[in-house]
């Protein structure tokens, strides 16, 4: 399926890093409960011929105007976004701070943050002209706590959570609601990013003694972005198996 006539009377939904890992659990879950669904991705190749969405857009977050490009194209095709969840992330290496390579930190915080603010900067426009939008950002609990060996990815996931609650000040009058998840590590291809003694180290702090699941990222997400969360934004909703202590 594809096109306007996909679109018509259902809401859309775009998600971004959405060919794999949680942001393709999330797109499924929204495609489930009726939304029509673009999935924004670098790279789509996970997807190989899947039909589940209504689009499948390659887009670099880090790049404005490749950003742009994807934000028009999924209105013209689909006709409006109602819901953006800005999930797309890396890593990166696990290093101290004065081990960690500069390349990489530009990486990370390129990606993980200033993706975030470019995706939003795109379409927010449009979703305050219809006067309704939810916008929902993946951070994660170490953007609360920060985590050794972890700096980057560290700073860029506080930046989200800040971004998020700017932004949810901003558009406090425009009928768009802007939250943000945090969730504990997950089960995704970013633990192929990190060593075994990190994974263990990270998994320890989680009093449940496991990790996130995909599913329990997906499930919060979508009710964050529903019909009966009215008066939240600007939160940060936690997954932390009772890690996150405020």
């Amino acid at each position: 399926m594809g096109g306007v006539e996909s679109a018509v009377g259902r809401p859309v939904a775009v998600v971004t890093g959405a060919a794999k890992g949680i942001g393709y659990g999330v797109a499924r879950r929204f495609e489930r409960e009726g939304h029509c669904v673009s999935v924004w991705d670098i790279d789509l190749t996970p997807l190989g011929d899947t039909r589940h969405f209504a689009q499948q857009i390659a887009v670099d977050v880090t790049d404005p105007d490749c950003v742009e490009r994807a934000a028009e194209r999924t209105l013209s095709e689909l006709g409006r976004i109602d819901v953006l969840v800005n999930n797309a992330g890396v890593n990166g290496p696990t290093l101290p701070a004065w081990e960690y390579p500069l390349d990489a930190w530009d990486r990370v915080l390129a990606v993980d943050l200033t993706g975030v603010f470019l995706c939003c900067r795109a379409v927010i426009p449009h979703m305050r002209e219809r006067g309704a939008g939810r916008i929902v950002n993946v951070a994660s609990v170490v953007g609360k706590e920060g985590n050794a060996l972890a700096p980057a990815y560290s700073a860029a996931k506080a930046g989200v959570i800040g971004l998020t609650k700017s932004l949810a000040k901003d558009l406090m009058d425009a009928g768009v609601l802007v939250n943000c998840v945090a969730p504990a590590m997950a089960r995704t291809a970013l633990l192929d990013e990190m060593t075994d003694g990190y994974i263990s180290m990270v998994t320890a702090k989680i009093p449940m003694g496991r990790l996130c699941t995909v599913q329990e990222v997906a499930d919060m997400v979508a009710w964050i972005a529903g019909p009966e969360c009215t008066f939240c934004t600007g939160a940060v909703f936690d997954l932390s198996g009772g890690r996150a202590t405020y």
